[in-house]
């Protein structure tokens, strides 16, 4: 069955990030920027910031347990002749503006291939990635351990999630932020990075399965089982590390996020591509099961305790109906609710 009203709950409790949390990140991002933008070695080639990644896509979701949660963000930057053939001085001269800076020079902070990353104390952590269009017309992002420059359309991914959103009825970001779930909370084809998680997840959807089935994404669960399933065909007829295009056109692929080394490359997309097998066939037998029952059983078991009915009128009151009076004799625990 497809239960959409279940997903509904699960999505709304379990999976997506807070708007809390939401706001906090875009509060955090917003005062690192000024912070940035006031240094007065960098300040000056500072012009302007963006979100990257699953923020921008809205794809984040909550992270598993007390770990913290991750965002992107772009740090637009102007070029700096006196490092044309060092790329790699973006990424370390952002790592020392917050070196310096008074509040952020004491939390942790860390250089990493493409980024400088944050780190919030049991909260979160930013990764800073420094954006540039080069006067040749290139757009790029830099590779520290290469020093060199990345190819990049962080816009153009943006539309281009959009557009795959549209085609889907709404649905893909709810399909991508399901299946980040089974993987980071139910450790599933861990490994695969999100980037690679969202571009093979979205380019299997099609206005040409629109045409054929107008209902083909018509609610989560929908989504989902085809989505799933369609990826699945599209690994099980590609055995080898798939090659995976960056939708924007950027003309770059991702398939070295699988893993530097060919052979680990390879067992981390075997795996993957084993596990989405497993998993399109457990999201059919539970979206085709016609026993209520039985169908959410198999749904907790896709997604665990999270996927359960919407809360009814009398339990989500505002407030709810009073305790008897025989139960104002027992002993208080000393914990709300």
């Amino acid at each position: 069955m497809k239960l959409t009203d279940y997903f509904n709950v699960l999505l709304k409790d379990t999976v997506n990030l807070g708007q809390v949390r939401l706001d906090l990140l875009g509060s955090r991002v917003e005062t690192v920027y000024k912070a940035l933008k006031a240094d007065e070695q960098i300040g000056h080639l500072i012009v302007g910031k963006t979100p990257q990644g699953s923020w921008a896509h809205k794809t984040i979701i909550n992270p598993v347990g007390d770990n913290e949660f991750d965002a992107d963000f772009m740090l637009d930057m102007s070029e700096n002749p006196d490092w044309a053939d060092d790329p790699k001085k973006y990424i370390e001269q952002v790592y020392a503006a917050l070196h310096r800076h008074s509040t952020y020079g004491t939390m942790p902070h860390s250089r990493k291939c493409r980024c400088v990353r944050l780190v919030y104390a049991n909260s979160m952590h930013l990764d800073i990635v420094p954006h540039l269009n080069l006067a040749d017309g290139r757009e790029v992002i830099v590779n520290r351990d290469d020093n060199d420059w990345e190819l990049t359309d962080p816009e153009g991914f943006t539309d281009w999630m959009k557009n795959k959103d549209a085609l889907a009825k709404g649905n893909l970001r709810k399909v991508i932020r399901l299946m980040k779930y089974r993987r980071d909370h139910k450790n599933s084809f861990t490994g695969t990075r999100s980037i690679l998680l969202t571009t093979m997840l979205g380019e299997q959807v099609t206005e040409l399965r629109t045409l054929l089935d107008p209902s083909y994404y018509s609610d989560v669960p929908t989504a989902l089982l085809h989505i799933v399933k369609d990826l699945d065909a599209w690994l099980q007829a590609n055995p080898g590390t798939a090659p995976v295009a960056d939708p924007s056109g950027s003309g770059v692929y991702f398939g070295h996020r699988w893993g530097s080394d060919p052979e680990k490359a390879q067992a981390t997309y075997t795996y993957f591509r084993d596990r989405i097998h497993v998993h399109a066939s457990e999201i059919e037998e539970a979206y085709k099961e016609e026993n209520k029952e039985r169908s959410i059983e198999l749904w907790q078991g896709i997604f665990g305790d999270g996927f359960k009915a919407p809360a009814t009128s009398s339990s989500s009151a505002k407030f709810p109906a009073a305790a008897p009076a025989a139960a104002s004799t027992v002993g208080r625990s000393g914990r709300a609710g």
